[in-house]
């Protein structure tokens, strides 16, 4: 049973058996799909089943939806030091970084700006208004994210007054690095802009305050950090701008009278940017997860240790000689990358996997391997893995000593 009042490596050991993929392998993606807890799993098939058993259609499974829908916004809320009634459910990063971005009163000719490490998921919105609307898409060179002043330098030159719209990540999902969110924001609302953050690789990796930030629009997903189901997101919607946003399609809860409508009926509060086709084993996994993590483990043991840890990670791989560390060490959340020197990265992603039995991935718009440090991570783990990654340094592809095999007798 995790109690965040257990000893260190007694918390540690029932972490680690309550998210049972950490005994799958190394497990250092986080950043694309964190571990499931066995908690969480098991809300699911309880709801699963009851809806085989008694059907999922009736007006009491409805109130029954929506109480779950307001847990999991409350438990977002919590994580994110907001108010559940700023909260809107999506069903993921992208469907809130879409909603956000086209929440907005887009005329031809407006500005957008953006930068040129972003994800498919905030850059798809915006190129479809460059190339439906003619909006003006700005994507401003950051580096690697880590020099503050480059990052101010580069934006204030963007952010030119009257831009309509700034959309940046919190962390950068390929370097890793922690931006400087509220500076950001501060000079886009100088400049007029509203501000859009993609907060994958931020909410519960490392603490997030959405008000002392001060963006309009926060999205983020529920399956990285946060260790929830696939499907489920939710999006910040700062109070102040719910009147002026726009929603770009009907209504089809009323959830201030818990019946369905048809319209497009207006509501105090971001549930009116939420659509429907919410699968309730999600939901219902969403708010465990959430609870799980910030009742029972602590949401302040998991960003603290999580963060130490990567910082660990970073330095023991930036010591190989060989292994250039591209996140910047003094600016980083959970995220490690690197590259291998003489290595692509598909090569050496299939030669560490194999070895060490390592989950991560790649980043092939870098060309870098990417490792997603978690809280129920352990120094050996990580020294396992960046034993391998010495190995495959000290050779090129051709010189690496083969794999180690083992022979099944009797086999035909």
């Amino acid at each position: 049973m995790v109690s965040p009042f257990l000893p260190e490596d007694e918390k540690l050991a029932a972490v680690r058996d309550a998210l049972p993929a950490t005994g799958a392998g190394i497990y250092l993606n986080a950043g694309s799909l964190g571990p499931l807890p066995a908690e969480t799993h098991r809300a699911m098939i309880e709801m699963a089943e009851l809806e085989l058993r008694l059907g999922r259609s009736s007006h009491d499974d409805l109130l029954e939806l929506l109480q779950r829908m307001d847990e999991a916004r409350a438990g977002v809320a919590a994580v994110v030091a907001a108010s559940p009634d700023s909260i809107a459910l999506t069903h993921s990063t992208t469907d809130g970084m879409n909603i956000a971005t086209w929440a907005v009163d887009w005329r031809p000719g407006d500005r957008a700006v953006t930068s040129r490490f972003e994800h498919a998921g905030g850059l798809g919105p915006l190129y479809t208004l460059r190339d439906r609307l003619g909006v003006e898409l700005v994507q401003a060179d950051l580096g690697d994210g880590g020099d503050d002043d480059r990052t101010m330098g580069a934006l204030d030159e963007a952010i030119v007054p009257g831009t309509k719209l700034v959309s940046l990540s919190h962390v950068a999902w390929t370097t890793g690095a922690v931006l400087p969110i509220a500076r950001i924001v501060e000079l886009a609302h100088s400049r007029g802009a509203v501000v859009v953050v993609d907060g994958a690789q931020a909410v519960g990796a490392i603490p997030v305050d959405v008000g002392a930030i001060g963006a309009e629009f926060y999205a983020m997903p529920a399956q990285k950090w946060l260790l929830g189901p696939d499907g489920m997101a939710a999006l910040h919607v700062a109070p102040a701008f719910l009147d002026r946003a726009r929603r770009t399609f009907a209504g089809y809860f009323s959830y201030e009278s818990h019946d369905l409508v048809g319209g497009a009926t207006p509501h105090p509060n971001a549930r009116r940017f939420e659509a429907s086709g919410y699968h309730r084993p999600s939901v219902v996994g969403m708010a465990r997860s959430l609870a799980w993590l910030q009742m029972f483990v602590g949401l302040d043991w998991v960003q603290r240790r999580g963060t130490a840890l990567a910082r660990r990670a970073a330095d023991r791989l930036a010591a190989i000689p060989g292994v250039e560390l591209l996140t910047p060490r003094h600016q980083m959340g959970t995220l490690v990358s690197f590259r291998i020197a003489g290595w692509r990265s598909a090569a050496a992603f299939e030669e560490i996997s194999r070895r060490t039995f390592a989950i991560f991935r790649t980043v092939q718009a870098i060309d870098a391997l990417r490792i997603s440090v978690g809280f129920y991570n352990t120094d050996a783990e990580i020294e396992r893995f960046a034993a391998c990654v010495e190995l495959l340094a000290g050779h090129a592809p051709e010189t690496l000593p083969p794999r180690q095999t083992l022979t099944i007798l009797g086999e035909a």
